[in-house]
């Protein structure tokens, strides 16, 4: 793709206890003429979001519709219960669903975990939201269980939390719009979440790539001239030592020209004294 042919900006949706910084970083270095704006949604409007083509793509909590959008699983959080630090279970490094049967467990209604039984017992009234869960945790009407990131988010001095292991799960995922071929920006991302170097082939990388694979060639060839011209050199000194080995006499031997021929016939040259 071509630098006139690059959108001017991208759109990502993020959902709450998602930081996408480190990523956003890397695509300022990679890509510094494309801006990526950052599109906050919550876990239920996101899927909604991205069908409607408000956002390019999205690091959402799964399940989302795979009729109409890609995804790609990024990684699972823990879940923890939040309580006050006062709270018997802290004296424990982890707390089991069944630990938590006599407690009010609260269930806001923007939780995105798949419970099949909610534990503990309910409270009179759901929650509108996580926030407003944790106001009634640190009021002390009863726990709430959430990803980690969620009770990161939601510190608080008076609350702490600790791991579930036996509780579901969140998923976080990468999103995009479902289409016959990935635009080549949300390939750029794809590539950033997963590590990818800025020479990989997938999307405007590609153009790095093949700059990396001339100089490859333009290697190779500068070291065929090389190998070029030693055999030369090897060709020629061994014609010359050849040569020069036939004409030069042996070491400690007079050459026959000036030999002992060569002082006879100085000696009957000269007259006899008399």
């Amino acid at each position: 793709m071509t630098g006139s042919d690059i959108p001017s900006s991208f759109r990502l949706a993020y959902v709450p206890g998602v930081t996408p910084t480190k990523w956003v970083r890397v695509w300022h270095e990679r890509l510094p003429d494309t801006s990526l704006e950052l599109v906050q949604a919550t876990a239920a409007e996101a899927p909604d979001l991205l069908a409607g083509r408000d956002a390019d793509a999205g690091l959402v909590r799964l399940p989302v519709d795979r009729n109409v959008l890609s995804a790609i699983p990024l990684y699972t959080e823990t879940t923890v219960v939040v309580i006050p630090k006062d709270h018997v279970v802290t004296a424990a490094e982890e707390v089991a669903l069944a630990e938590l049967a006599d407690e009010i467990v609260l269930h806001p209604l923007d939780d995105v975990l798949d419970w099949e039984t909610l534990p503990g017992r309910p409270a009179v009234e759901r929650p509108a939201t996580t926030a407003d869960a944790i106001e009634l945790v640190a009021a002390g009407i009863g726990v709430l269980l959430v990803p980690q990131s969620l009770a990161r988010l939601h510190h608080r001095k008076d609350l702490t939390y600790r791991p579930v292991p036996d509780a579901p799960e969140s998923r976080v995922a990468l999103s995009w719009p479902q289409a016959e071929e990935t635009p080549d920006l949300v390939e750029e991302f794809i590539g950033i979440v997963r590590g990818r170097t800025v020479n990989s082939t997938r999307g405007r990388a590609a153009a790095p790539a093949k700059a990396k694979d001339k100089a490859k060639d333009k290697a190779k060839d500068k070291a065929k001239d090389k190998a070029k011209a030693r055999s030369k050199r090897a060709g020629g000194g061994s014609g010359s030592g050849s040569g020069g080995a036939r004409n030069k006499p042996a070491a400690g031997r007079k050459p026959q020209s000036g030999g002992r021929a060569g002082s006879q016939s100085g000696k009957r040259g000269k007259p006899r004294g008399r």
